[in-house]
């Protein structure tokens, strides 16, 4: 098919259609990261009771095959759908996901994460797709357009965890989840509608939404100022969007199909219905049709435990590689990899000399992009128990003096008792976990204080911030620090010294491998119960955000601009499901995080000073494994850049 190139409407130098995508791509975000910042809390704490391992096995496989799917979302909607109307399936597909996912059933909780998986499939690549066909070839507003997009996204990533996170983890899960269907539902009716119901829609909701984040909110200085601030961005965005929106939205020839009209719709729609069943049972590993439990292996155990004791660590790192790769979901995903990669190399070498070498560029980038990603993606799963285990996020009021020995005080229990005696008992996570179960917030406990107890923090439970909305502070720095990056690569670029994309694929992974040397630096200075203050928490987000924006908007920005016409949603489902491999990647480095629950069904997580250094040690790891990814990218660079062959015009 021929790309659409549209001279569409401007607002602030950027087409107005833009701003549709905006919000849509804002309210899907919103619900997709909502879910996700409650997901293995969900799995740990609610009522499958998950351990460390089958919980970081089941997010991974969730959120690999969430990467995966894109592949053949692109691909239907380059031969027979359109973006368009693979976008409205794939949103439809989410909405029904989240509302299953209030269900306390375990069959229902799988197949909330089969549609899940579906409609990201359908929705992901084809807006993205959408973006890139809003801008002319050779537009040099294309990189900045689509790092304003990457904003939108993360305006939706900052407000899910501050809300569903929040209001999941405080009033119930299940509220968390039905929140994210809404917030589903809103951006697929900004999508489709008219004009003025898009303006209605965009306004209504950001006026609304930014008013719940003063309502719903700890009370807690640090978190009122974030939950502000996200508020005002907004209403900032909201109001630029319905002025936009003033001048005209998304032209009628974006995202229409290959021909004129979808082809092949009903059928494309009854494999969908075969495949939500299969992917509930991949991303369970079959374990939904047996009572044990127990995932399928498929390689020999022998097998498995002498690869385990050969080598040490490296032996180690290659028994849980192939166990996990062995399950049913390792293999969909290898099998896809094997086919979609062979296929996208197959027609690389049938372009003429400067597409293929284009195309050689897009493959390599993907790959270094895949290494980011498996680094960074820890952040849904070690990062989030991290955090809730070993990071001091309670604003004390007191502390315990010499004066409260010897007396029983009440007290509501928070994270500042773990790792305290209490009598003769060792306060955990678990304990705690267990009170919260009751959902009482003012509920107190007897501590009977002893001499070891001095030094300890009191607040009220209101003072602790919950775990899951510290997912939030990625996005918020990518709100903070997206428009100094994009005016940074103008500047750059009007005196002719902006780096090239694979110079920022360096400078990014870098960056990211500084973030994690933050979070072990925090573990090396933990205090005595193995608490880290969670300022080392923040510069480690801080530090990845600013590799982020090195390297993910504009990565998609080189899959529009580098990939041949015809493939190009095709290679932007691939750059998706190399995402995929990173997600099952970071879940086998995640197991490296695991602590052992104790015997029989009661789970016991250790004091926070027996896994502080467990955590630390394998972020050490992946600092060093980050930049010295970055380094050999970096050596690669001028190769990468000669054959991206700039201001040169393909045959084909």
């Amino acid at each position: 098919m021929s790309q659409v190139t549209p001279e569409p409407r401007l607002f602030l130098g950027h087409p107005t259609g833009l701003f549709v995508l905006f919000f849509a791509e804002m309210w899907e975000r919103f619900s997709y990261y909502g879910m996700r910042a409650l997901l293995l809390l969900y799995m740990l704490k609610g009522f499958l009771n998950y351990d460390d391992q089958r919980a970081y096995a089941v997010y991974g496989a969730y959120t690999s095959l969430v990467y995966m799917t894109p592949f053949f979302g692109g691909l239907l909607a380059d031969r027979f759908l359109g973006p368009r109307i693979a976008v409205i399936i794939g949103g439809l597909l989410m909405a029904a996901g989240h509302l299953v996912m209030t269900q306390e059933n375990t069959m229902l909780f799988y197949l909330a994460l089969a549609l899940l998986i579906t409609g990201n499939g359908f929705f992901k690549p084809n807006i993205s797709t959408m973006v890139g066909q809003l801008y002319p070839a050779g537009s040099t507003k294309r990189d900045s357009g689509f790092t304003l997009f990457y904003m939108g996204v993360n305006l939706g990533a900052s407000l899910s965890p501050l809300l569903c996170g929040y209001i999941g983890e405080t009033y119930g899960w299940h509220k968390g989840f039905g929140l994210a269907t809404i917030g589903m539902l809103v951006g697929l009716a900004i999508f489709v509608m008219p004009t003025l119901v898009t303006q209605l829609l965009i306004g209504t909701g950001a006026i609304g939404t930014a008013l719940s984040l003063f309502y719903f909110v700890p009370d807690n200085l640090t978190a009122k100022v974030v939950n502000a601030f996200v508020a005002l961005s907004l209403v900032i965005a909201g109001g630029i969007s319905v002025r936009a929106l003033g001048l005209g939205g998304i032209p009628d020839k974006v995202g229409r199909p290959p021909i004129g009209r979808p082809r092949f719709l009903l059928p494309i729609l009854g494999g969908i219905l075969i495949c939500i069943p299969l992917l509930a049972l991949f991303v369970s590993d079959f374990s939904i049709l047996r009572a044990s439990g127990e995932p399928v292996r498929l390689v020999a155990a022998e097998t498995i435990a002498s690869i385990k004791n050969f080598g040490g660590l490296l032996g180690e790192v290659g028994s849980i590689f192939l166990t996990e790769i062995s399950k049913p979901a390792g293999i969909l995903l290898a099998v896809t990899g094997i086919l979609a990669f062979g296929y996208l190399i197959f027609e690389t070498f049938r372009l003429d000399k400067i597409a293929r070498q284009r195309m050689f560029v897009v493959l390599v980038l993907t790959f270094f992009s895949m290494l980011f990603w498996a680094f960074f993606e820890q952040a849904g799963s070690s990062v989030n128990n991290f955090t809730d285990r070993n990071v001091d996020r309670v604003a004390e009021s007191r502390t315990v003096t010499a004066e409260d020995v010897g007396t029983t005080i009440k007290i509501q229990p928070t994270q500042e008792q773990l790792g305290y005696t209490n009598g003769e008992t060792v306060f955990t996570l678990s304990q705690l976990d267990k009170l919260r179960k009751a959902n009482q917030p003012d509920q107190t406990i007897d501590w009977v204080v002893v001499e070891d107890n001095l030094g300890m923090g009191l607040a009220e439970r209101d003072n602790e911030l919950a775990a899951s909305t510290f997912q939030a502070a990625n996005p918020v720095y990518i709100l903070t620090f997206g428009l100094l990056f994009t005016a940074l690569w103008s500047w750059l670029a009007n005196r002719g010294q902006e780096p090239t994309t694979p110079y920022k694929f360096a400078l990014g992974l870098v960056q990211l491998g500084l973030g994690f040397a933050a979070f072990w630096m925090g573990t090396v200075n933990a205090d005595s119960r193995g608490m880290v203050g969670v300022s080392w928490l923040l510069i480690g987000y801080m530090f990845q955000t600013t590799g982020e924006l090195c390297l993910s908007p504009v990565g998609l920005s080189m899959v529009t601009r580098l990939s041949p016409k015809v493939l190009v949603s095709t290679v932007m489902g691939a750059w998706f499901l190399a995402t995929a491999f990173s997600q099952y990647l970071a879940a086998i480095i995640s197991q490296f995080t695991g602590v052992e629950h104790g015997e029989g069904t009661e789970k016991v997580i250790p004091p926070p000073i027996e896994t502080v250094n467990v955590y630390g040690d394998v972020f050490r790891n992946i600092a060093l494994a980050a930049i010295v990814s970055g380094v050999i990218c970096l050596a690669l660079a001028p190769l990468l850049q000669k054959w991206m062959h700039e201001n040169e015009q393909e045959t084909q």
